[in-house]
């Protein structure tokens, strides 16, 4: 009988393993390989740091695979790369800075003259939305056709996730004029 039980439980664990998807970002022996590779400013000692903690790259990389990855797979994010209130510099395509905190549920930005937006997704309304000043806008709203809803001063239009429905915004909101010159 129990022979029986651990064949089955073998069965059904192994189908397990293999119908999930092993495929994903594998964060967590990423991260250790970083710190590795940067640990001190020499190859030489950062090799023998290595060979020496090279089982933890084994633990990494079965967690990852098994467990991490498996959960990135079914609920489209991977713990281990999360960066919730970390914040980043970025460079706008005005050549300024601009401070972007990861939120749970967004992102928080600061201009460089010190104004606050935040960008907020709703999973109720599968939405994203711009906070100012304490004001809620929605910007767009996923519609269940593959189409978004897309809400341009006051006014909504239902447009492609394609080239075509990006320049029906633009054309929606002034930026998809082309003057011809002589």
């Amino acid at each position: 009988m129990k022979k029986g039980y651990l064949k089955t439980m073998a069965i059904v664990l192994s189908g397990a393993i293999m119908t999930t998807s092993c495929v994903g970002s594998f964060t967590m022996f990423n991260k250790l390989a970083h710190w590795n590779k940067n640990a001190t400013d020499s190859k030489i000692l950062n090799e023998i740091i290595f060979l020496i903690i090279s089982p933890a790259y084994a633990f990494c990389g079965v967690a990852d695979a098994l467990v991490l990855n498996s959960i990135e797979f079914w609920s489209g994010s991977n713990p281990m790369a999360q960066n919730i209130g970390k914040t980043k510099n970025v460079r706008g395509e005005d050549g300024k800075i601009y401070a972007v905190t990861t939120l749970k549920d967004g992102y928080k930005i600061v201009t460089p003259n010190g104004d606050t937006y935040e960008f907020i997704y709703d999973k109720e309304t599968d939405s994203w939305s711009k906070v100012q000043d304490g004001k809620t806008i929605e910007i767009f709203r996923f519609n269940e056709n593959g189409t978004i809803r897309a809400n341009l001063a006051g006014r909504s239009l239902d447009v492609t996730l394609d080239t075509a429905g990006l320049l029906q915004v633009a054309d929606a909101t002034g930026h998809g004029c082309f003057y011809a010159m002589r």
